[in-house]
């Protein structure tokens, strides 16, 4: 009679003592880089003051009284603002329009894979930082001495602060951009600007349009600050009511401009995702 002898079923080898060290390394890492972002928004917010509770408690009976001049809001005057909100639509839609048109041969001279050279790379990279650092407000106060009130100088600072997103976006979008048919249409023959228009074009006009559609949506709340500063719109009529102080007819207008806002968000997503 024989015998058969099985051989003991081999365990899996406990982790290693490095590979444990290691993990407790990293889970420290991690742990002191939480509490050095932690320490820095508390230092911020004692610097500013976020953390007087005091200079807080103190100017709530003030909000309340202002909330209180504010009610109820006076729709008197709302004929009046159909204009001016046109204005701030036809300002967002139009500056939205210059910084994508701008934007797009930027993007291709700013991605580092469709760069002619590494010195147009860094030019371009240095203009979009530039003029995403220039708030639009400023740049409206600028366009408003250099041609004078109305939508205009608004238009021009939407415009020209919204490129240095809106490229950095489209440059993002391009160097993340699947490499097998940029390298099928260069083994075909094709020209650099037919590779970028049959290869790298069809794979980011869904980024491209969503980042559109976004920045037209900021560019409307942005529109209504421009007119404080003189460039029109429905901001105008707030600055002009706030000068005044007639708080209701500000409360009025603000109702109005949330409304604005919420019409513009619902386009804006109906949009996206037609895109998608």
């Amino acid at each position: 009679m024989s015998y058969t002898t099985t051989e003991p079923a081999t365990l899996s080898p406990a982790p290693s003592a490095s590979v444990l060290d290691e993990h407790a390394k990293g889970w420290r890492k991690k742990l002191g880089q939480s509490l050095l972002v932690l320490l820095i928004i508390f230092v911020a917010s004692w610097y500013v003051g976020l953390l007087n509770f005091n200079t807080l408690a103190n100017g709530v009976p003030a909000i309340g009284t202002l909330i209180g001049e504010s009610l109820p809001p006076d729709f008197t005057n709302v004929a009046s603002w159909v204009s001016p909100l046109i204005d701030t639509l036809a300002m967002s839609i139009a500056g939205t329009a210059i910084a994508v048109t701008l934007s797009v041969p930027l993007a291709f001279l700013a991605a580092r894979n469709t760069s002619p050279h590494p010195v147009v790379f860094q030019v371009t990279r240095t203009l979009l930082n530039g003029l995403r650092s220039v708030p639009e407000l400023i740049m409206g106060i600028i366009f408003v001495a250099a041609v004078g009130f109305g939508a205009l100088p608004g238009v021009l600072a939407l415009g020209l602060h919204s490129i240095g997103m809106v490229g950095k976006f489209f440059a993002e979008a391009i160097e993340h951009v699947d490499e097998a048919p940029v390298e099928a249409a260069d083994a075909a023959g094709a020209t650099r600007l037919q590779v970028l228009y049959h290869a790298v074009l069809p794979q980011v006009l869904p980024q491209f349009a969503d980042v559109s559609i976004y920045r037209w949506e900021y560019n409307f709340r942005a529109s209504t600050v421009m007119g404080m500063v003189g460039a029109g719109g429905i901001g105008f009529e707030l600055m002009g009511s706030l000068r005044i102080m007639q708080y209701q007819e500000v409360s009025a207008i603000l109702i109005v401009i949330l409304l604005m806002v919420t019409v513009v968000d619902s386009l804006s997503g109906r949009l996206r995702k037609k895109f998608k």
